[in-house]
């Protein structure tokens, strides 16, 4: 049944980040390989607002022999240079990318390896890695069924600038990195906004001249397993609040309420009078005050260890945790949904008991435990908490090449 299609050793769904730096360390190890990509190389960061940037420094960018060598170490690139530096990344490094193909399903072979359903035919393979990410479902709230069907409702990636939107005010549901940038861009753009606050860590976008950053990696911070968290469920929680826009600055919720955003506690739905939130946002602010200081603890330890000056990490400003337990919708344009997104695995892997109760791959190093032959690679946490991040997604891409080298000599 497989003999006449293409017969591949091993291939890679997905051409952003993740899967250019397992197609480098193929081909570094001598192992055949194609990558197919639905869209374009790096189309996930295409799919970003317009002045979407990254909120870690340009020198964190550290694909596998494709470091950052711009000019601007300290900066932060904005979406279109991304871009810009994943093709270069592809055309130096050779990478086989097919564009424009999308994996629709894949399917176990009956003489072993993989059969892939492709909208450019069908093909074999001995072996997969899937590189697509573990974020790939916009997540909404219980409740948001009930918000009016006149009023626009768009996730993320409906978002492109403030222009785009109709006039109104504008309720981003969901506090963590980009629910607070999309609420200082806004607002800067002269909307009204209200933002439904969740939990997120924050910290000072400078601490002792350095950048948080810097003291992330050097602390060990993203070092951090999985076993470092209170619960396997904290995978869904939102990374430290930060922007890379203008100048560096702090972003957290007291930055924006002192911008002029109306803070609100978590949404919990909308009936006649209004949308409704719950009476948490003085919880919120203090649960992620309290990770402000876990944070600070570890970078003046790591201060300590290594001779250097202990910055100064002042105690969080008192906060008003007082806010509207409902809001008349009355003169809103838009609600944007920004809290987060979920493993999509199931809706196109016909494995079950190959992820976890998230949605999230049950493996060692990449390689699944559950199928054999399958790999995964850009899965927050798969070994680290940098795992899917342009520093730290080259590491666990050289694991997964040498796991599948090695097994390939074996064969």
């Amino acid at each position: 049944m497989t003999g006449s299609m293409e017969q591949v050793e091993t291939l890679i769904v997905g051409g952003g980040q993740a899967g250019l730096a397992v197609s480098h360390e193929l081909t570094r190890n001598g192992v055949e390989h194609v990558v197919l990509e639905r869209g374009h190389i790096g189309q996930s960061w295409r799919d970003r607002w317009d002045s979407f940037c990254l909120v870690t420094p340009n020198w964190s960018v550290q694909l596998p022999d494709g470091a950052y060598d711009g000019v601007d170490p300290d900066g932060f690139m904005p979406r279109d240079e991304i871009v810009a530096f994943l093709e270069r990344y592809a055309s130096r490094s050779g990478a086989p990318v097919r564009e424009g193909v999308d994996v629709r399903s894949l399917e176990t072979a009956p003489a072993g390896g993989f059969v892939a359903r492709t909208s450019a035919g069908d093909l074999h393979a001995r072996r997969v890695v899937v590189a697509t990410g573990a974020y790939q479902r916009p997540h909404r709230p219980a409740g948001s069924e009930a918000l009016p069907n006149d009023l626009l409702q768009i996730d993320l990636h409906g978002y492109q600038d403030p222009a785009a939107l109709p006039p109104g005010r504008v309720l981003i549901v969901g506090s963590g990195q980009s629910g607070c940038q999309l609420a200082e861009e806004l607002l800067e753009a002269g909307r009204e906004v209200v933002l439904a606050c969740g939990k997120a860590p924050w910290a000072p976008r400078l601490i002792g001249g350095r950048d948080t950053y810097w003291w992330a990696v050097e602390s060990g911070f993203l070092d951090g397993t999985i076993a470092s968290l209170p619960s396997p469920a904290a995978r869904l929680g939102a990374n430290i609040l930060a922007t890379g826009h203008g100048e560096p600055h702090d972003l957290d919720l007291r930055t924006l309420r002192a911008l002029g955003v109306t803070l609100v506690g978590h949404f919990l739905g909308a009936d006649g009078d209004g949308a409704r939130f719950a009476p948490d946002l003085a919880e919120t602010v203090a649960w992620g005050d309290a990770r402000y200081r876990e944070l600070m603890q570890l970078f003046q330890k790591t201060a300590s260890e290594r001779g250097l000056p202990r910055p100064e990490t002042p105690e969080p400003a008192p906060f008003d945790g007082r806010g509207p337990e409902v809001v008349p919708l009355a003169g809103f344009g838009v609600v944007i949904f920004a809290g987060g997104f979920r493993p999509d695995y199931r809706s196109w892997l016909p494995w079950p008991a190959a992820f976890d109760d998230l949605g999230f791959p049950i493996q060692t190093d990449g390689a699944s435990t559950i199928v054999d032959a399958l790999y995964f690679i850009g899965v927050p946490f798969m070994r680290t908490r940098k795992s899917p991040l342009l520093l730290g997604v080259g590491e666990d891409a050289a694991v997964v090449a040498r796991t599948i080298a090695g097994r390939a000599t074996l064969a």
